[in-house]
């Protein structure tokens, strides 16, 4: 077929215009996509307003994440232990991508889920990413949230969103990945606050996340202490 219409476009005399035309069709596009293989390039940050740590903390880790997203799933782990070892906060926006049939809908489940308590959520996100071969479809999907909220003593009503409240929040992020800048799942920074280093650092490879974090940690410690002892030396 593609050879057929190539062939066609040759034998136009507007050929030249249809070619260009279906070149500016595939460059327009949606650049987002979900990471499958080999580290992604560096994010081009337009607003970095949201990439700093919750008000207290020095270091966090801040994700973009698509719930139906492979790498994101291999991500999650190495994330929650990262999260956990280092006891810095784990910020996980959403980011569903468009082609993807049920990460928005998981999203959402797992919004309302966090009004059950946070840790509840982010159970849910971490089974959904640890099962996510076996979901298939919007109906897979909506059986596994009701084993979940069984094993959890929890009445999952037939409506989780009646409102449309819990999906304007996951617009709501995907709004904030655009202008971030965001166009790859999962997306991930290294953000620190009063730090004499870098205010974030996007983690392209994995394997050194812990490096990049014990190098945040080192950074703000040093810029803490430099700060008191000017605060003392002006006593």
């Amino acid at each position: 077929m593609p050879n057929r219409l190539a062939h066609a476009l040759r034998r136009s005399p507007h050929a030249a215009l249809l070619m260009s035309l279906a070149a500016a069709l595939i460059m327009a596009a949606p650049t987002a996509r979900a990471q499958f293989s080999g580290p992604p390039p560096t994010t081009t940050v337009h607003d970095p307003a949201a990439l700093k740590p919750p008000a207290g903390s020095r270091v966090a880790i801040v994700e973009f994440e698509d719930m139906e997203c492979p790498d994101c799933a291999n991500a999650n782990p190495v994330l929650r232990e990262a999260a956990a070892k280092y006891n810095i906060p784990w910020v996980r926006h959403d980011f569903p991508l468009p082609f993807h049939a049920w990460s928005f809908q998981a999203a959402v489940n797992a919004r309302w889920f966090d009004t059950k308590g946070k840790k509840v959520g982010d159970d849910y996100r971490d089974q959904v990413f640890a099962n996510q071969p076996s979901i298939s479809n919007l109906d897979v999907l909506r059986q596994f949230t009701e084993n979940y909220a069984k094993n959890h003593n929890i009445a999952l009503p037939f409506a989780i969103d009646p409102q449309g409240k819990f999906a304007a929040e996951v617009k709501a992020d995907y709004a904030l990945g655009q202008r971030i800048g965001i166009e790859h799942t999962p997306t991930i920074w290294i953000t620190t606050a009063d730090s004499k280093g870098a205010p974030f650092v996007e983690v392209v490879d994995r394997t050194k996340l812990f490096q990049l974090i014990d190098q945040a940690m080192a950074d703000t410690r040093s810029a803490s202490a430099k700060s008191t002892s000017v605060k003392t030396a002006h006593k």
